[in-house]
């Protein structure tokens, strides 16, 4: 803790702005309720930014650090040929909505890919390079640095972006961090390695894609204004500026400073900012933040974040996961969902996570990734698990549904209204009380949670014999079968949908998974209620479950099959085709030891679950099995694994479920690789990850599955 000290001893005159400071980063934070520990760590944050501006402390060391193993862990190497080019990875922190990456090849501009920005449509890059460096002299215009020969090292790390450039002459090491949601540094270190004075002219420039954007020239700042989003751009540069120059019909800048001379040995940094903004927040206040904010102090903040997070995550393993590629796969993990963090904005009312922001069309928040995603984030952000389930509770209906997804701009992507998913909201807030122990957001979400579960048995129980069904409220097939989450599974095949009432609709079939959910809610409500000292709440949810849990038990298990199924309303027909379902009520505790015990045995049979990846969402000797081709009729979901997982932990098969877990981690391609991203599901038999690149409740999933409970 040298660091910390000389960051003391530097800024002990600074106290009055410490304050000032702090109710700055409340203010741009829109933050109503501020919990005691987030007001510690504000306060510790404003007191290293508010430092002296030229003071250094003592360099962050990675080397035996658990930041150290986020180093490269995903390739975000991209120059992207176009404004939709997705072919990269891209790096974001703070919950922004604009990410960077490291350039693969470029002429002779240096700087950062991008950015890449999610403030307008469905994701696009602004740019190759927004800001491109470029170093001359006087006497040739020839640039002093050169990427593709000059080029030494790119890292990324989970705090930050890095590069280093080195010829005879001159050596040029650049760096990015975010100072908060709406705004990176990057700083550029320039140092003479030479043995004469070197004068330079540094330029700095860059040029936007045709995405609707226009530069301006604003008191020597670029502002960048787009037709497609209300969030506006800010590049300034904190530097004297001889010369701005806005062309090409208001897409191209640059910004010419002052040159300067380089002794032999001696280094200058030149550091730009790069804002992108909503309107809800104040562009004035976070000018004031940029200006405050000393690059050094601000590296070091986010690096020590980093390690508390990462740490306490490691820290948290099962013994049976402590080698070292357990612990890189859950660093990947825990940056795929820094990745996918936006901060509220437009319709969105609180902070949360995509689920992918590599594919455009996961922009929003869906409902059950939410719960999945809290649970996630619950071992290391408490308090952004806490905004994710805020973030979809913000849209509750008086009646207690919970719409699917919901988008910050609703011009591109309207809420979906139509269906809900999975009931797994008290679950999730089980889960963060159960790490932080925080009574008022047990208080806060109670009630809420009371009504969305027994919104399921007003409206959607057909025949009122306490066994729910998945539907949809405007009537259509297809939104009953989204709203089980598994929209194409192989049971839903033959399903009709019937009327309950206006806006209320059921599937003709009544769900294992959806009543193994709600007896699994009717427990954690009841343990709630009797936290927050309510018994006579506890002991309905108590009896309620108990019923619940004999016809589960009862209805959905064939004897002969020695399996969990869905069934006709009447609970006389099994709807037959072994799925992921079929172990949701080992995972709610709600079948009998013998009957999980048969599921065991059926799970681990490799003709039909314990595939190369185990634990898929169809058994592999299925007709309809389809991974390549069956979006849930095949592939391996890491939700679906993890509950398959846990319900076998919940039944004492602990070396059933540690041998699952290691093959599935080591068969689910490139998780154990560096560079490569984590995917929405895998391919059973091959392992070959599919679909969506860089998915959040993958990930979530990974941490449940290797930590601690």
């Amino acid at each position: 803790m040298a660091w910390l000290w000389s960051v003391f001893l530097s800024c002990y005159k600074q106290i009055g702005i410490i304050i000032l400071t702090s109710l700055s980063i409340i203010s741009i934070y829109n933050l109503r309720l501020i919990p005691l520990k987030i007001i510690v760590y504000l306060f510790f944050l404003a007191f290293i930014l508010s430092c002296n501006q030229t003071t250094k402390t003592v360099p962050f060391e990675p080397q035996e650090t658990a930041l150290a193993l986020s180093q490269d862990i995903l390739d975000y190497r991209i120059t992207p040929k176009d404004s939709s080019d997705r072919s990269g990875f891209m790096f974001s922190d703070q919950g922004s909505w604009f990410a960077y990456s490291l350039p693969k090849t470029t002429k002779n501009n240096i700087g950062f890919s991008g950015p890449f920005l999610m403030t307008q449509e469905n994701g696009v890059w602004s740019s190759p390079i927004l800001s491109n460096l470029s170093l001359s002299t006087q006497q040739s215009k020839d640039q002093l640095i050169h990427f593709n020969n000059d080029l030494v090292e790119q890292h990324s790390y989970s705090s930050h972006l890095s590069q280093l450039f080195r010829n005879s002459e001159i050596e040029l090491k650049q760096e990015l961090v975010y100072i908060s949601g709406h705004t990176a540094l990057q700083r550029t270190t320039i140092t003479n390695n030479s043995k004469r004075e070197i004068p330079i002219q540094a330029k700095i420039h860059g040029q936007v894609f045709d995405i609707g954007m226009k530069l301006y020239n604003e008191n020597g700042l670029i502002k960048l204004v787009s037709k497609n989003s209300e969030a506006i751009g800010y590049i300034q540069l904190a530097e004297d500026i001889e010369k701005i120059d806005i062309s090409n019909e208001n897409t191209y800048y640059s910004l010419q400073l002052k040159e300067f001379n380089l002794q032999p040995g001696e280094s200058k940094e030149i550091i730009i900012s790069q804002t992108f903004i909503f309107p809800e927040y104040s562009w004035d206040l976070e000018k004031k933040f940029i200006a405050k904010t000393n690059f050094d102090s601000i590296l070091k903040v986010r690096q020590l974040e980093k390690e508390i997070q990462l740490k306490g995550i490691l820290d948290n393993r099962d013994s049976t996961f402590n080698d070292t590629i357990y612990a890189e796969v859950l660093i990947k993990a825990h940056l795929t969902l820094q990745n996918n963090w936006r901060i509220a904005a437009g319709a969105l009312k609180h902070e949360g996570l995509f689920p992918s922001y590599h594919y455009q069309w996961f922009n929003g928040f869906w409902a059950w990734d939410s719960w999945k995603h809290a649970v996630g984030l619950s071992y290391f952000n408490i308090p952004l698990a806490k905004n994710q389930m805020r973030a979809m509770f913000d849209f509750q209906l008086e009646n207690g549904f919970i719409l699917d997804c919901i988008f910050r701009d609703t011009t591109i992507e309207a809420h979906n209204y139509r269906d809900t998913k999975p009931p797994l909201a008290a679950w999730a807030v089980s889960e963060i009380h159960k790490k932080d122990k925080d009574l008022s957001f047990l208080k806060e979400f109670y009630p809420k949670l009371k009504k969305y579960h027994y919104w399921w048995y007003k409206e959607r129980d057909h025949d009122q014999d306490g066994l729910c069904e998945f539907g949809s409220t405007d009537g259509s097939l297809i939104a009953a079968k989204w709203e089980s989450g598994m929209d194409n599974a192989i049971r839903f095949d033959d399903s009709k949908i019937l009327k309950n009432a206006e806006n209320a609709y059921s599937l003709d079939q009544e769900s294992v998974d959806l009543n193994a959910y709600l007896y699994a809610e009717k427990i954690y409500l009841s343990e709630i209620a009797l936290i927050l000292d309510r018994p006579l709440d506890s002991k309905k949810f108590t009896s309620e479950a108990i019923q619940l849990k004999q016809k589960i038990q009862s209805q959905f298990y064939d004897p002969n099959d020695k399996w969990f199924y869905d069934t006709n309303l009447e609970g006389t027909v099994f709807i037959k085709g072994e799925g992921s379902e079929g172990w949701t009520a080992l995972w709610a505790n709600a079948a009998t030891q013998e009957q999980a015990e048969e599921v065991k045995n059926i799970m681990m049979q490799p003709e039909k679950f314990f595939t190369k990846v185990p634990f898929q969402t169809m058994s592999a000797d299925h007709p309809k099995f389809n991974p390549l081709n069956g979006y849930w009729r095949g592939p391996n979901w890491l939700d679906q694994a993890y509950f398959g997982v846990k319900g076998l932990r919940n039944y004492g098969f602990n070396i059933e479920a540690d041998k699952a877990t290691i093959q599935i981690i080591n068969s689910a391609d490139g998780l154990l690789e560096k560079g490569k991203s984590i995917r929405e599901n895998y391919h059973p038999i091959t392992g070959e990850g599919l679909n969506a690149e860089n998915f959040s409740w993958s990930a979530a999933h990974i941490i449940m599955l290797l930590l601690k409970d």
